[in-house]
Order: C-alpha cells, then structure tokens, then sequence
C-alpha cells in the first residue's frame, strides 16, 4: 500500500478541486490535489512540497481531517487528507486539466476521484 497526502484547500467558504491529467488513472475525475510520500518524508512535509510542484503555491497545514483506503486493479493507496490554507494563490497548474473553487453542497456535482467524494461529510 502506498501512502498518499491531499490537500483541502477552503477559501471563503469554497474548496479548491482540480481535474485530473487526461494521461492519469481516473482521468478528468476531479480531486483535492496532493500526490504520494516519498521514502522517509512525513506527511505534512510530502504535502506541502506536491502542492508546490503541482499548483505553485505554498500552504498552511491546519489539520488531518481523515484517511480512505483504495484499491482497484491499478493502484492500492491510503490517503491522509489534511484541510489547508493557500498562503498565496496565484496557481498555475502542471499536472492537472482545471481547477476550481466550489461550495461544499456542490462538490457532489463533480465526478471526484474514489474516496475524495467519501470525505465530503467530514469537511465544516
């Protein structure tokens, strides 16, 4: 199993999504962006740098909300989500399709990638 960190990024009430890489697995399926833990990094730390390398921007880790365990026929990841705070938002994006701030009552809307959609409940 691999360890995977994510961040819930919330703004005004809005939470931050982006669509995943058209050559990814669960292409075009939105999610909380973050990516995996490399050898010997703590989450907090994996977190804050994938969140650099993938949208340009740094973040405020102010809590683990959760874990989801994943499995299908490509991978076998726990993800470790953590709410956030965006220090700067000026995002440019090099890994995913779009992104978007919406409202927690319309994340449902989205197609999220497994186990991002079974977090909603717990975000404030």
């Amino acid at each position: 199993m691999i360890d995977v960190v994510a961040a819930v990024i919330k703004k005004h009430n809005k939470y931050f999504i982006a669509q995943r890489n058209r050559q990814k697995h669960f292409a075009y399926h939105w999610e909380f962006p973050g990516g995996k833990v490399d050898h010997d990094e703590s989450f907090e730390y994996a977190l804050k740098r994938e969140i650099n390398e993938e949208l340009s921007i740094n973040i405020k880790i102010n809590k683990k909300i959760t874990s989801q365990k994943h499995k299908d026929e490509k991978i076998n990841v726990e993800v470790h989500y953590f709410l956030c705070e965006a220090l700067n938002t000026n995002i440019i994006l090099s890994e995913h399709e779009d992104m978007k701030w919406v409202y927690k009552q319309d994340l449902l809307h989205y197609k999220l990638a497994p186990g991002d959609s079974k977090i909603i409940k717990y975000l404030l």
